[in-house]
């Protein structure tokens, strides 16, 4: 049976939210995946890989799982009117309405996590509530049919989880396995497990662009409270 799967695409989303579950969904049991966006024009990714759209928002055959990743750069496509409401409508009749990283933040402004927990990069995860959604810290977060990744990287066990959850544990352990999907990270990778030294230096490198995208975030948390 085909389960349609659908990934928002936006310029300057990190590529890596995406391509990960991706890679890894493409193996699931029946999926068909659909990358979409407004036209079929390539479309920039934050480190100058172009991604190209399969399919538009007019043309896209109703989804069995949305997916929104993210990106530094989310503020512009959360004021979207044409994105929020293909997501809305998407997500009315999909079993799973699902993010990674700050994609969440997508789907809360488009009022898809009000009363939810939700998963967001722990840079961000705050500013959900801003939109009636609860942050989690944590990798995944499933709450209902609401399925939101951490961080990036957390997209990839993301995949697994909704593998597991779709076909069991031995469907997602052989595509594990076929992927050769055993990570041995060096550690240091959430601020909570991170050196206070690194920690410190992340916060001061990143310091300017998350001020810029909180203040941005805020500001279209209060808009649409006015609205």
């Amino acid at each position: 049976m085909t389960y349609d799967i659908g990934f928002l695409l936006w310029p300057h989303l990190t590529q890596l939210d995406m391509t990960g579950p991706a890679q890894v969904l493409s193996r699931m049991p029946g999926a068909r995946l659909h990358f979409v966006w407004k036209d079929t024009g390539a479309v920039p990714s934050d480190c100058g890989l172009s991604l190209v759209p399969t399919t538009t928002f007019a043309d896209c055959p109703p989804l069995d799982m949305l997916c929104v990743p993210g990106g530094v750069g989310v503020a512009p496509v959360m004021r979207d009117a044409a994105v929020l409401d293909w997501l809305r409508v998407q997500a009315a009749g999909a079993s799973l309405v699902t993010s990674v990283c700050t994609g969440s933040l997508i789907l809360a402004a488009a009022g898809l996590l009000r009363g939810y927990r939700a998963g967001c990069h722990w840079a961000a995860g705050e500013q959900l509530a801003l939109f009636g959604a609860e942050f989690v810290a944590e990798r995944i977060v499933t709450d209902r049919n609401r399925i939101t990744a951490g961080g990036v990287t957390s997209g990839i066990d993301f995949a697994f989880r909704i593998i597991e959850t779709l076909h069991g544990r031995d469907v997602a352990e052989q595509i594990a396995l076929a992927l050769e999907y055993d990570p041995a990270p060096m550690g240091g990778g959430t601020p909570a497990s991170a050196r206070p030294e690194v920690l410190a230096a992340v916060r001061a490198g990143m310091a300017a662009r998350l001020a810029s995208r909180e203040a941005d975030v805020a500001a279209i948390a209060a808009e649409m409270e006015n609205a």
